[in-house]
C-alpha cells in the first residue's frame, strides 16, 4: 500500500501522529479525494493535535496535579459554602492570573477545596499557562525550620522553579 511508506516516511521526518492514525486518514482521503491542500491541511492539524496533546499531557504532570475529579464529575450540593458563580468565572476567565492575584480555597476537610485548586490548575494549564501545585501541608513541611535545611527563600524559589 503507498499509503505505508508515507505514513513511515512521516514519522521518520517526526510526525508524532500515531501510524494507525495515519493509515486511517489516509484511506478516507483516498476514498474522498482530498485535494493535496485540504490534505496537508488536515494533517498539520493532525500534528498539531497530537503535539498539544502531548504537551498538556506532560506539563499536567510536571504540575504535580495527580489524579481528581473532573468538574462535571463535582458533587456542588455537597460544599454548601462554596460560591458557585464566583468559582465559574474564577475557572472561565482565569482573570485573577493576569492580575496577578491569588485565590485562597478555605473550609472544613472533605468540601472539595484540593478538587477545586486541581481543576483552576488544569484551566490554566490548558490555556499555556505554568502550574505547580502543591498542598498547604507540603509547603509547611518545605518551609518548616527543622525540614528545609536551607532558607525559606531558597526552599520557595525551588518550588517556583518546579512548575516552569
Amino acid at each position: 500500500m503507498p499509503s505505508d511508506d508515507i505514513t513511515t516516511q512521516l514519522h521518520q521526518l517526526g510526525f508524532r501522529v500515531s501510524l494507525a492514525a495515519l493509515r486511517s486518514f489516509f484511506e478516507h482521503a483516498t476514498h474522498t479525494r482530498l485535494g493535496p491542500v485540504e490534505t496537508c491541511e488536515k494533517l498539520v492539524e493532525m500534528e498539531r493535535r497530537e503535539r498539544e496533546g502531548r504537551n498538556l499531557t506532560a506539563r499536567t504532570r510536571l504540575a504535580t496535579l495527580g489524579k481528581f475529579t473532573t468538574l462535571d464529575r463535582f458533587d456542588w450540593n455537597h460544599p454548601r459554602s462554596i460560591d458557585r458563580k464566583l468559582y465559574e468565572h474564577l475557572h472561565t476567565t482565569l482573570d485573577f492570573i493576569e492580575r496577578g492575584d491569588n485565590v485562597l480555597l478555605r473550609g472544613p476537610s472533605g468540601v472539595g477545596k484540593t478538587t477545586l485548586a486541581q481543576n483552576l490548575g488544569l484551566a490554566a494549564l490548558t490555556r499555556g499557562y505554568s502550574v505547580r501545585f502543591s498542598s498547604l501541608a507540603a509547603l509547611l513541611t518545605c518551609f518548616g525550620a527543622n525540614h528545609c535545611p536551607r532558607s525559606n527563600a531558597a526552599c520557595a524559589t525551588d518550588i517556583s522553579r518546579q512548575g516552569s
